[in-house]
């Protein structure tokens, strides 16, 4: 024990566990540091000019430009610069909100998510100011309805997708039933609550259970609605080829119901198209008129169709 207290008061010991602490975002007070070495604080002084001396010196090499600085309201040493591992508050918050808004996961995984978030992101004299602003939201926070936890099975489908394995699952649809399916995934997209998982089918008559046998698009699942399933030894050629063309099925796939592809026309009679815009990121302003903007896009399955009955006298269909 006398040993350690020896080692602990050495000057490379001293130096290496300051920056460690500057480095973590941490606030540096030189008397705290002198009590806890069992030194003076000159010491712990002069250990602050020497990094003080090394961050100038390797403000060329380092890409984070850290400055070591002294700040009277915090009473302390501590880095400045262009730290690109930490969120600014406003970063924080936002990506913060966007997960709780998003409700895509139950209480007991979204908790630690945040908490991770906040620890490994955001400096620590920033960390309980985020957290007072969203504490309450997380305490309130309600689950989706399903209370399915899925979080850990998101990699072992996301390794699939990347190594083109086809997988076999037991999906339960919307009806209640359970089938079985063999399938070749092609990606995981996340929408309005839920993710998805786009895959081709391989065990299916398609004409039957899908009314159509083009085989050109993806079958779109609910991640929470897959039972279980295994990931088979069985490779198979990737259909979407490019980024653009993964892009333009993401595009589609706002309402994730269905199969088919379709394009549908409609008359937005609000003011502001923006809003439309957004939700249909495949959306084109055709012609505006005296009752509004007249808008096409391509869409995936009924959902959308569901969604214009939902607008009451905002939208009429064509």
């Amino acid at each position: 024990m006398q040993n350690d207290r020896l080692n602990s008061g050495l000057k490379f010991n001293r130096v290496l566990v300051i920056y460690s602490k500057l480095m973590n975002g941490e606030i540096v007070n030189k008397y705290e540091e002198a009590e806890y070495f069992g030194v003076d604080p000159r010491s712990i002084q002069r250990d602050i000019n020497d990094l003080r001396c090394f961050f100038a010196d390797n403000a060329d090499l380092d890409e984070s430009c850290n400055e070591l600085v002294y700040d009277r309201q915090l009473n302390g040493y501590h880095l400045v610069g262009s730290d690109m591992t930490a969120l600014t508050n406003s970063e924080a918050l936002a990506v913060c909100k966007i997960l709780l808004g998003s409700r895509a996961f139950t209480k007991n995984e979204m908790t630690p998510i945040i908490n991770k978030l906040l620890t490994c992101c955001v400096k620590p004299k920033n960390k309980r100011m985020v957290n007072d602003l969203i504490s309450n939201e997380l305490y309130h926070y309600t689950e989706l309805n399903h209370h399915k936890r899925f979080v850990n099975n998101m990699w072992e489908i996301g390794d699939a997708v990347q190594q083109h394995l086809c997988m076999k699952i037991i999906y339960t649809r919307q009806d209640g039933t359970d089938v079985k399916r063999i399938v070749r995934p092609i990606g995981i997209m996340f929408s309005a609550f839920y993710f998805y998982l786009a895959a081709f089918n391989e065990s299916i008559d398609r004409e039957k259970e899908l009314r159509g046998t083009d085989d050109s698009f993806p079958t779109i699942y609910r991640i929470d609605r897959i039972q279980s399933f295994e990931v088979l030894n069985k490779h198979f050629n990737i259909q979407y080829e490019s980024s653009s063309e993964e892009n333009e099925l993401h595009e589609s796939t706002q309402f994730m119901c269905g199969v088919n592809p379709k394009r549908i026309k409609f008359l937005y009679k609000g003011k502001d198209p923006e809003p439309i815009l957004d939700r249909f990121p495949t959306a084109k302003i055709i012609k505006k008129t005296d009752e509004g903007y007249v808008i096409s896009a391509e869409v995936f399955g009924d959902g959308a169709d569901m969604w214009v009955r939902s607008q009451e006298d905002m939208v009429a269909m064509f």
